[in-house]
């Protein structure tokens, strides 16, 4: 007879395929309660112009309230304000899978009259989690890494427009290499269904690198959905005797659930319910992996330069920097420098026979 664990005993096998089961069959098993014990984090980055309800669409994403401590500006705040990075942390659960969701969020973004490489900041933020993380891999305690790399960007276009603007694009250009870029059409229902149509038939047409770059090693959507129709909305309101998330207005209810009006379903089923975990596979196998390959050949010309001109040894024990990354203080690298202990320029040394190798 098969084995009597409480966990297999609610499909064992019988006498006959016993003898032929092994049990490896329950590795799945073993892999989804590990998971599940473990957690589960994501990091959602926000972009876009005030006013297009960034902050009420991911609330109503993920049926909470992470903004409930946000201060409105004024319309002399808001002529000064310069593009922030601000963090916002819950822990969600739901049928016992708990989930630690990172809300990153760009107020400022757009809003001035010169928007020059307002951009930038973002693209550092992100430059920044990824070289923290390849710090701490290659750090001495590697068990409890956390992993704050964003995982995929919401960029709200504006309803208002003939199409993309200059920003838009310049945007998708500077980041389609570092995140995953989702474009979402905000504020839909300001939109009848024909401009709707028109505005993704030319945001589509538009020769944008990096517009679909997730998708586009995704082959399990439909690309002409892109960008989403969105509306968001917590407030409850009553439509032919039920209660439904939506917005009431003199001519009806818009809801946001229903397919008919929007595409809030379709975008919560692929950030959440189907695609979440590809978006942190493209973060982690072709952006970072992209940014970890640059640091490596960086610093393995380094190191062969200071050889070269120094002829330096294996045992030599100079420091060896980590490459500068783009919009980091010169004090931070001098930091950097400082707390690089000995087995990472043992690890420096072997990256470089590995790049060596790699090239022959």
């Amino acid at each position: 007879a098969g084995p009597s664990a409480s966990w297999w005993a609610r499909s064992p096998p019988s006498q006959d395929q016993d003898k032929e089961y092994v049990g490896f069959a329950t590795l799945p098993n073993q892999v989804h309660r590990k998971s599940v014990k473990k957690g589960f984090d994501f990091t959602l980055m926000v972009a876009g112009e005030s006013g297009l309800g960034k902050s009420t669409l991911v609330n109503s994403l993920f049926l909470t309230d992470l903004y409930k401590d946000r201060k409105l500006l004024n319309a002399e705040e808001r002529i000064t304000q310069t593009v922030e990075i601000t963090k916002h942390t819950v822990d969600i659960e739901e049928k016992g899978v708990k989930l630690k969701l990172t809300i990153v969020d760009t107020p400022g973004f757009g809003d001035a009259v010169n928007n020059t490489e307002c951009w930038k900041s973002v693209a550092d933020y992100i430059d920044q989690q990824f070289e923290q993380y390849f710090r701490d891999e290659s750090g001495l305690n590697r068990k409890n890494i956390q992993d704050n790399r964003v995982h995929c960007c919401l960029y709200f276009i504006s309803p208002f427009g003939h199409g993309l603007r200059p920003l838009d694009v310049e945007f998708m250009k500077a980041l389609h290499e570092k995140v995953n870029i989702v474009p979402v059409l905000a504020k839909a229902d300001t939109l009848t269904p024909g401009e709707v149509k028109k505005k993704k038939i030319k945001a589509r047409q538009l020769d944008i690198t990096g517009l679909l770059f997730f998708f586009a090693r995704c082959d399990l959507y439909d690309h002409d959905i892109i960008p989403f129709a969105v509306i968001g909305s917590n407030t409850v309101v009553e439509a032919k005797g039920k209660r439904v998330r939506g917005r009431l207005y003199p001519w009806g209810i818009v809801e946001v659930e229903n397919p008919a009006h929007c595409d809030f379903v379709k975008l919560r089923n692929m950030l959440v319910r189907t695609h979440m975990q590809d978006l942190k596979d493209v973060t982690r196998e072709t952006h970072y992996e992209n940014y970890r390959a640059q640091c490596i050949q960086s610093m393995t010309r380094m190191v062969v330069k200071e050889r070269n001109r120094n002829k330096l040894t294996r045992e030599s024990g100079t420091d060896f920097p980590i490459p500068v990354v783009p919009g980091v203080a010169e004090s931070e690298t001098e930091k950097l420098i400082r707390e690089k202990d000995e087995e990472v320029r043992h690890w420096v040394f072997k990256g470089l026979h590995t790049v060596q190798y790699c090239d022959a």
